[in-house]
């Protein structure tokens, strides 16, 4: 097969997965998330059998814990987290009165350098302004929260995600030795080192992201819990998931929680504490969690994921973003490599000097 034809034949095959994502996303919702559960877990099992665990018994095992910290976690959490939702959006006008009268009042101390019309142009200025930003974070937290729920209460995903799971970890090995074996063996070693470079990107990425989030998600909401921010939990929560796009996730919390604080609070110490919690985990996650739990050698712009996971989730749904991190694991190491072979080719080799052949 000719390099054309080869080309191709990959955009082609590209083509036909993406259609077939497109056509199908509706459905694809539990075997996508037991796929991410399976690449997750597999490490775990692969442990169990070292040990001398067969790998069906450790696949039930590795399962069963997972699932059931899982189910523990949302029971624990989501009456908290939907009566605080709840709360929200019964107050939401009353915070933005507040909100309003509060900014206001700041732009009373500026009264001696301003005129009168710039004055009141500033208040308008900046109330519209609180208020359509507020007014947007929470229709869009209510609906993202909602439409979590609905996701989360389809009987396929409770029901099925499990059994694809387990059959899926239970066949891991099988399943990669089969598609090895379908590799065209002219470039069957460099597909591999393709594949090991992005399993061991994705692997290093998700794994470290998440506990990034985790433990950013904890340190918020306790920290605006203990400061007596109302909101403080479900601010705190949303804040930690945001942080698998860094920045994002405190820019995020700063400006709601900071929001929240002026409306509730009539002193500015509690605001300044508020601003704070989101300045220390920044500082925490630059500077100790990300380089700890990510490492500097997972070269994945920050851009890059904020690019993927708006793009995955206009295109595919939940789905999309669920598949928009791997994805963009496995762009960016194709990217590289083919950029590694144009500087190796021809086409970037040294320019010829005048007047030679």
């Amino acid at each position: 097969m000719t390099g054309r034809r080869q080309f191709w034949f990959w955009l082609g095959g590209v083509a036909a997965f993406a259609g077939l994502l497109w056509l199908f996303s509706s459905i694809l919702l539990p075997f996508v998330a037991a796929m991410v559960v399976a690449y997750l877990l597999d490490p775990l099992v692969d442990r169990l059998e070292k040990w001398g665990v067969g790998r069906a018994a450790g696949t039930v095992i590795v399962l069963a814990a997972f699932f059931l910290l899982a189910t523990a976690t949302v029971l624990l959490l989501v009456p908290v987290l939907n009566a605080q939702i709840a709360d929200f959006a019964a107050r939401v006008p009353e915070l933005l009165s507040a909100l309003r009268e509060r900014l206001s009042g700041l732009l009373e101390t500026l009264e001696s350098r301003l005129s009168p019309a710039d004055l009141e142009r500033a208040r308008a200025v900046v109330g519209s302004f609180a208020g359509d930003a507020l007014a947007a974070i929470g229709s869009l937290i209510a609906g993202l929260w909602s439409g979590g729920l609905a996701l989360f209460n389809l009987l396929a995903l409770i029901f099925i995600t499990p059994i694809v799971a387990f059959y899926l970890l239970r066949d891991w090995d099988r399943i990669i030795g089969a598609v090895d074996s379908w590799l065209p063996l002219r470039h069957g070693e460099t597909i591999r080192g393709l594949a090991r470079e992005t399993d061991g990107l994705l692997s290093g990425f998700i794994r470290g992201a998440a506990m990034v989030c985790l433990i950013l998600g904890a340190f918020y909401a306790i920290a605006l819990t203990l400061i007596g921010l109302e909101f403080g939990l479900i601010i705190g929560l949303l804040s930690g998931i945001v942080s698998f796009v860094p920045f994002v996730g405190a820019a995020f919390g700063f400006i709601f929680g900071v929001g929240v604080a002026l409306s509730q609070f009539g002193d500015w110490p509690p605001v300044a504490l508020v601003a704070g919690v989101f300045v220390i985990g920044q500082i925490a996650e630059g500077n100790w969690l990300t380089p700890k739990l990510v490492g500097s050698r997972i070269d994945l712009h920050p851009v890059w994921v904020m690019f993927a996971l708006l793009a995955g989730g206009v295109l595919f749904g939940f789905v999309g973003l669920l598949l928009a991190v791997p994805l963009a694991v496995v762009i960016s190491v194709l990217v590289r490599f083919g950029l590694g072979q144009y500087l190796k080719s021809e086409f970037h080799g040294p320019a010829r000097p005048p007047g030679a052949e």
